[in-house]
């Protein structure tokens, strides 16, 4: 079978560490978050990936060269929607195929989204989450059968019918091409809607945990899920965080984290925060849901909090900063 994986974004939300990466490629744990994607395909069940993607694919294309996973990239050559990067794929993909929005981290098993799918029949089969405010996602309604009755992408208020929403994750098959039109279109108003009329999608609510790591709160969060339920391959935790090197003496009061090896970070505090390679932070610092890019510098006595600082970046001693996106001073003057 192929996967599918709908990565056409530049990543703006984790700026400034996508303005030199793309987001397939950013490291959670010891695994990219593409990698951190497929985490619940059964094992051998996938020949090949596909990334839609239009950002930085010649990066993508390199890095997998050089592992065991076999990548094929579909580049657009301009913006397509999730739906025209997903038609844009109709030469290469053929049968049944799992497709992934770019940046969801969840517990969806995915042979139960294909038994659902076996026993139903039908173009595509869905992952539901059911969330408290559906105003952001695409709502479904389901019958007793599982089969999806309605779907509305972004209801207002007084439109939503539903808790279920798309949780970014399908099962489908190649005749779904059959019902795209060519060129920009979208997943969520224009296909699934009109599948859903005809009786062709399933839906299969699951439990767990479902995160879209875009952002740089929800990334935090996505750390601490697959911290939890143990989704790397090397490296280990030290309390409640992974390490690379967990023989490593931080020194440091640190939970939910990542670090990465070379990190220098004595006498500072570190919660849900993501260090990569080299990153330094000095003494009495506080650091809760930030992403620190490798060889970046946070000085001394220092509180960030929901901070992203891109590769070399400087914090001076002393600043108090909330939200703040620092790139290094060559890269801002670029």
């Amino acid at each position: 079978m192929q996967a599918v994986i709908l990565a056409g974004g530049v990543g703006s939300r984790l700026r400034p560490w996508t303005a030199t990466v793309p987001k397939p490629l950013l490291p959670m744990l010891d695994l990219t978050l593409l990698e951190q994607v497929l985490w619940g395909l059964p094992e051998g069940t996938v020949d090949e990936v596909v990334v839609a993607g239009g950002y930085r694919v010649e990066q993508i294309q390199a890095y997998f060269a050089n592992t065991d996973l076999n990548v094929r990239i579909v580049p657009e050559r301009e913006p397509l929607g999730t739906g025209g990067a997903l038609g844009n794929c109709r030469d290469v993909v053929s049968g049944r195929f799992a497709c992934f929005n770019g940046d969801v981290i969840s517990s969806l098993n995915m042979q139960d989204l294909s038994t659902l799918h076996s026993n139903n029949g039908g173009i595509g089969t869905l992952a539901l989450w059911e969330v408290e405010d559906p105003t952001r996602f695409g709502i479904v309604g389901l019958d007793e059968e599982q089969r999806i009755t309605r779907f509305k992408e972004k209801p207002a208020p007084e439109e939503v019918f539903s808790h279920l929403i798309n949780a970014g994750s399908y099962l489908l098959e190649d005749d779904i091409f059959d019902v795209m039109p060519e060129g920009r279109h979208s997943l969520e108003r224009d296909v699934f809607p009109a599948l859903a009329e005809r009786g062709e999608l399933n839906g299969l609510p699951f439990e767990g945990y479902f995160i879209d790591a875009g952002t740089p709160t929800s990334w935090s969060s996505g750390v601490e899920a697959c911290i939890e339920h143990r989704r790397y391959r090397t490296g280990g935790l030290v309390g409640t965080s992974w390490f690379a090197d967990p023989s490593m003496n931080l020194e440091a009061e640190h939970a939910w984290s990542m670090v990465a090896g070379g990190v220098v970070a004595s006498g500072t505090t570190l919660r849900r925060s993501t260090l990569l390679e080299g990153a330094t932070v000095g003494r009495g610092s506080v650091l809760d849901a930030c992403l620190i890019g490798p060889g970046a510098v946070v000085g001394s006595g220092c509180v960030l909090n929901d901070v992203v600082l891109g590769p070399g970046a400087t914090v001076a001693d002393g600043e108090h900063l909330t939200g703040e996106r620092r790139a290094a001073e060559d890269e801002r003057s670029a």
